[in-house]
């Protein structure tokens, strides 16, 4: 496996362990990022029922995020050639295109990653990459959303705003 292959694999690994460990914060911010933009948006007609349909919707969201980043998960059962035309579809369906971002990250795994890198060095190329890119895709997410707002795009929003701000909040373990 080469140093970029590795390092990625480590980055969905760490962000995997994050939300993991931090579920139940990223829940109850959920809740409460959602409260602030209903408000935020002035969105009419957002009463009780709504609101938890749209909590549910995001903590749904949030757990599939999780398996997306699980190393373990159904994604890596694949040959890289499979997992390349998945991504490929993925964003030709994806909302936020986040195909810019994804480039972004690989170049600066890229730049992170070294031959022979130990145990340590992973883990601090890992930390410093999601300290650069955070956690992929909550950019093109978040910018996708405020660009153009819609009761469709607002879970992803709220998962990708929430899984940010506790990502950025957080020690990495450095």
């Amino acid at each position: 496996m080469d140093e970029v292959a590795l390092l990625l694999k480590a980055y969905w690994e760490r962000l995997h362990e994050l939300l993991l460990d931090n579920r139940d914060i990223l829940k109850k911010r959920i809740a409460d990022l959602l409260k602030a933009e209903v408000v935020h948006r002035g969105l009419a007609g957002f009463d009780e029922r709504k609101f938890s349909a749209y909590r549910e919707a995001a903590e749904a969201f949030l757990e599939e995020r999780i398996e997306a980043y699980n190393p373990v998960g159904l994604q890596y059962l694949f040959d890289s050639d499979k997992r390349r035309e998945a991504a490929e579809l993925e964003f030709g369906l994806d909302w936020f295109n986040g195909r810019a971002e994804f480039d972004r990250l690989l170049a600066s795994a890229a730049r992170r990653a070294k031959p022979d890198m130990n145990d340590d060095l992973l883990q601090q190329a890992v930390l410093d990459l999601i300290r650069e890119a955070g956690a992929y895709p909550d950019m093109s997410i978040i910018a996708g959303y405020e660009a153009k707002p819609g009761l469709n795009r607002l879970p992803d929003y709220i998962v990708a705003k929430a899984t940010e701000e506790i990502i950025c909040s957080k020690p990495l373990g450095d």
